[in-house]
């Protein structure tokens, strides 16, 4: 594995359209403002999230060398040091992008980093680590609408709480990915919860758009849970890596068909996330 590889599949760097579609509709929910500020938004977002995996690699390398001896450190790729400096390093730089906002802003991003390390410290030894997996990108949501003209709005609010419900149900499924055994039925009913939001938020003029995007959303996460529960044998990876770039879709149906040009670009980045995957593993 080259070292430039090595660096994008620590970083899952595959799932980072899904990132930056979650600070593109944080930022318009949160009211929007002078486009310049998405700049910072967008690297210290980043920032975050790869600083976040590299961590994840660096505390898990004893899971890793016994169940994933493909990961960058058991396959002698890079130094665990290494990933240790550089996951370290990019938290620090993604709090410096985020110090040039006000202070509620940048609170948050404090926050995100102490979620971000205590989900990594904590997530092979705890059940309920899912819901801190959670806890990151719903922190980054509301961290991001907060620098919106107009703040944490209440639909910026539910919009990270219905994310978050995605993202427990989705990680419980992924826990599996690695060491096998029988997947419950529960997590599913958490991938709902985008769609409920979306039916009741999406009324009057907007109801048939709203509608046929809850359609969309709901025929790619059935086909996600296909290749899980409806066939002979179970494609974990597959059906987690594609419920990751769904992310897209759910932030799509907060925005809404509000205008051509955001949704022509949350396609592009939900196609940008599936081409990446098949370079990146994206878990």
């Amino acid at each position: 594995m080259s070292l430039l590889r090595a660096l994008l599949v620590l970083g899952r760097a595959s799932n980072l359209p899904t990132v930056w579609s979650n600070c593109f509709v944080a930022f318009i929910l949160g009211g929007g403002g002078p486009w310049g500020n998405l700049t910072p938004i967008l690297i210290g977002a980043t920032f975050f999230y790869l600083g976040g995996m590299y961590l994840n690699d660096a505390f898990d390398v004893g899971f890793d060398r016994q169940f994933r001896k493909e990961r960058p450190i058991p396959s002698g790729a890079i130094s665990e040091p290494s990933v240790w400096v550089l996951g370290i390093l990019q938290l620090v730089l993604g709090l410096i992008c985020f110090s040039v906002f006000s202070d509620v802003p940048y609170s948050l991003s404090i926050l995100l980093t102490a979620t971000i390390v205590v989900y990594n410290a904590l997530h092979k030894a705890v059940t309920y680590s899912p819901v801190l997996m959670s806890l990151c990108r719903l922190v980054l949501f509301i961290a991001v609408a907060s620098i919106g003209e107009m703040g944490v709005t209440g639909i910026a609010i539910w919009s990270a709480i219905a994310l978050a419900c995605y993202i427990i149900g989705l990680s419980y499924v992924a826990r599996r990915e690695s060491v096998g055994g029988i997947i419950a039925y529960w997590p599913c009913l958490l991938l709902i919860f985008p769609a409920v939001l979306a039916f009741f938020v999406n009324v009057g003029g907007f109801r048939v758009s709203g509608l046929i995007l809850i359609i969309a959303y709901s025929i790619w996460v059935l086909q996600c849970l296909r290749n899980i529960y409806w066939v002979p044998k179970p494609k974990i990876g597959q059906a987690v890596s594609h419920l990751l770039a769904g992310i897209v879709i759910i932030d799509l149906m907060a925005l809404g068909f509000v205008s051509l040009t955001w949704t022509i670009m949350l396609i592009i980045l939900f196609l940008a996330a599936l081409l990446f995957q098949k370079f990146i593993p994206a878990t």
